[in-house]
């Protein structure tokens, strides 16, 4: 096994996205950080019991707090949750929220016995829902500029997807609880260099917080840029979700249990996630994984990707089938955009990195929620 400690120079070449379906048999959410914890609710007993749900409670967000109807979580219901990771507190950041690297749309349906993983690259153009005037960024900006409420409602509205659950994990966090549980041991999926560390294709390495979080992070040396990173995401957290419960750990329970009350934040309460855990397991049996297809552009020379009108209703109307909802044809900026940006010129099949123009004369849905 090899220890991660050569120390090479970073390089990076263009990020190029390329279609990825591989399946996971864990569910690969950042939201099973916690959902496993609550489970140990049925493993361990009392003291064990009680230190858990402190940890847990912790976690909630009561400035998102959303009315959960009696049944909801009862194991037939289909639901969704926005899984969003932050670099805060993480390589000496000091952001309080910081923007969402990884943004993952989690839908949990009982009825095909499956979970579906929906990324959204963190370069997609998007208004920003919730603002006091209409303001077009990189998607994963919402969460820095108005919370999770506002991450919640800008991700809803780019795809027509209703939305109310989100859990948020500070990377700083997972570097933690890695170095809790003494390390993980990970194939990585493909070799490169990053952050002082060396990675090979295939060859069974042992990474602390630091190297995993190298690991996780990099993007412009992967052919499938932000997608293959998020791939890469949810391997580490998979994987530490694995350590974490296992009979080794246990002796640091109370410092695992502390890092998740402190690097988690979620709206779904204790109870709630006790529901989920017990009554959606069948859920896990299979899984899809599927992303927003976008191309490359520049608007004012900043680096976006543009998703077409065509791909935004495709996945809108998988995750709207997903949760038992009948498909609709979008209609909001980001279509509004694409439809002047054709009629000025704008060609998405051209292989060229083009400019791309906001025009803010759209202002259906402006600052709503």
């Amino acid at each position: 096994m090899k220890n991660n400690e050569n120390k090479p120079a970073q390089s990076r070449v263009q990020l190029h996205a390329k279609d990825y379906n591989k399946k996971y048999h864990v569910l690969a959410w950042v939201i099973t950080a916690i959902v496993v914890i609550a489970l140990g609710a049925g493993a361990y007993f009392g003291y064990v019991y009680f230190k858990t749900k402190n940890a847990i409670d912790k976690t909630y967000d009561p400035q998102t707090q959303v009315h959960i109807k009696k049944g909801e979580f009862n194991g037939k219901k289909r639901f969704a949750v926005l899984l969003l990771g932050t670099d805060t507190g993480a390589l000496n950041r000091k952001e309080k929220r910081g923007n969402t690297d990884t943004i993952i749309l989690a839908i949990v349906n009982p009825a095909k016995k499956r979970y579906s993983l929906v990324s959204v690259p963190r370069d997609t153009m998007a208004q920003m829902i919730g603002t006091d005037e209409f303001k077009v960024q990189k998607i994963n900006a919402a969460y820095n500029i108005g919370g999770p409420k506002m991450a919640m409602a800008t991700v809803s509205k780019l795809i027509n997807v209703p939305l109310k659950y989100y859990a948020m994990v500070n990377m700083g966090g997972i570097m933690k609880m890695i170095r809790y549980v003494g390390g993980i041991n990970i194939r990585p999926n493909l070799s490169f260099e990053y952050g002082g560390y060396v990675f090979k294709k295939g060859q069974l390495t042992h990474m602390g917080g630091a190297g995993a979080l190298a690991y996780s992070r990099m993007r412009y040396d992967d052919p499938r840029g932000d997608y293959g990173r998020q791939e890469r995401q949810r391997q580490v957290i998979v994987t530490l979700i694995k350590k974490a419960i296992s009979v080794s750990s246990l002796s640091n329970l109370d410092s695992i249990l502390t890092s998740v009350s402190g690097n988690v934040k979620t709206n779904l309460p204790f109870n709630a996630l006790q529901q989920i855990a017990l009554n959606y397991r069948d859920s896990a049996e299979h899984e899809k994984s599927d992303y927003l297809h976008g191309y490359s552009a520049t608007i004012n020379e900043a680096a976006y990707q543009i998703q077409p009108t065509k791909e935004l209703q495709r996945i809108s109307d998988y995750c709207r089938k997903e949760l038992g909802l009948a498909p609709e044809t979008l209609s909001n900026n980001e279509t509004y955009q694409n439809e002047m940006n054709i009629s000025n010129g704008f060609k998405f099949d051209s292989g060229k990195v083009q400019e791309y123009h906001i025009y803010d004369d759209y202002s259906a849905g402006s600052g709503d929620n």
